[in-house]
């Protein structure tokens, strides 16, 4: 059965303006790296529109609201906070990175595709319910949770290996016992949160800080020692991962050290978690990732874990 990639070119018109490090080059990036021979098979499929229900699901009336009330002008953009930023292209952008996350979920649940990537702009996993932040608009992740729960799933984990802490993930799962999110980010770090003594309701939280400078030792051990083993414990019925590539070593935006092997080594990690517990269903959803040839090479090296290449 193939790998699906999801996408869609709206996601290069959220415009964030000069110097800003999530920028469109991102995205081509990633997709430059999976036209080479070896990703052909890949089924590649475009990005909805997410419903704005779907949007309403996981952040406040409120918030939605301020969102789709945004109305930039052509060479606008407007800051909704120090470092996340609305253009005119935004809004259709978020809701093609949010609709992509479900659609990645319909692939695998519908058994047309075993696994999913989607490979989208704006990235998710900072967006809390009621505000913008990060550079992330919407939770994508917590988007696609919900839709598998529509699909009549119960028990869905989120394993994220940004080197971020994914806050808004986390706050939209904590107080949800059919929720489960682990994680590995720098700490400390932006946000400041993901600290070991955050459990959630019922234990359905793992954060796996790393000190700056740790590397791949570190980061294996924190997986494998302590992830992993939470994964399996949860037992999940569908895994969405919240794929960053900002930990390798060239990153300028943090300070760990992690290598692209490390990325293809997790990746084949949590395959087998997928396998154990739900079919081998995955749907990878991009996050952060800002040295363009590391992305480049950590995307590669992932999405080739997810074929099983």
């Amino acid at each position: 059965m193939p790998v699906a990639l999801i996408t869609h070119p709206d996601c290069f018109d959220h415009d964030t303006g000069p110097h800003h490090p999530e920028r469109p080059a991102r995205l081509r990036a990633v997709l430059a790296a999976l036209e080479s021979p070896e990703f052909q098979s890949l089924l590649r499929e475009a990005a909805p529109e997410a419903p704005e229900a779907a949007i309403r699901g996981v952040h406040n009336d409120a918030y939605v609201d301020a969102m789709f009330a945004l109305n930039p002008g052509p060479d606008e953009i407007i800051h909704l906070d120090a470092d996340t930023v609305a253009s005119a292209g935004t809004l259709r952008a978020a809701r093609r990175a949010a609709g992509g996350a479900m659609r990645g979920v319909d692939a695998v649940l519908e058994g047309w595709a075993r696994c999913a990537f989607v490979a989208v702009r704006p990235p998710g996993h900072h967006a809390e319910q009621g505000r913008a932040m990060g550079f992330c608009l919407f939770g994508n992740a917590a988007i696609a949770a919900n839709h598998a729960r529509a699909h009549g799933l119960r028990r869905i984990a989120v394993a994220d290996f940004d080197v971020h802490h994914g806050n808004g993930t986390q706050a939209m799962f904590e107080n949800d016992p059919d929720f489960f999110y682990a994680s590995s980010h720098q700490f400390p770090c932006y946000p400041g949160s993901g600290r070991p003594s955050d459990h959630g309701i019922a234990g359905n939280i793992v954060n796996a800080p790393l000190p700056p400078e740790s590397g791949s030792t570190e980061f294996r051990a924190a997986w494998r020692d302590t992830l992993i083993p939470a994964l399996d414990g949860f037992a999940p019925e569908l895994l969405i991962v919240s794929a960053g590539f900002d930990a390798h070593k060239d990153d300028p935006l943090a300070e760990l050290n992690v290598e692209t092997e490390d990325f293809a080594w997790l990746t084949s990690a949590l395959m087998d978690v997928a396998e154990r517990h739900c079919g081998g269903r995955i749907v990878s959803l991009l996050e952060g990732g800002y040295d363009l040839r590391a992305l480049a090479a950590g995307t590669a090296a992932h999405v080739r874990a997810l074929m099983r290449v």
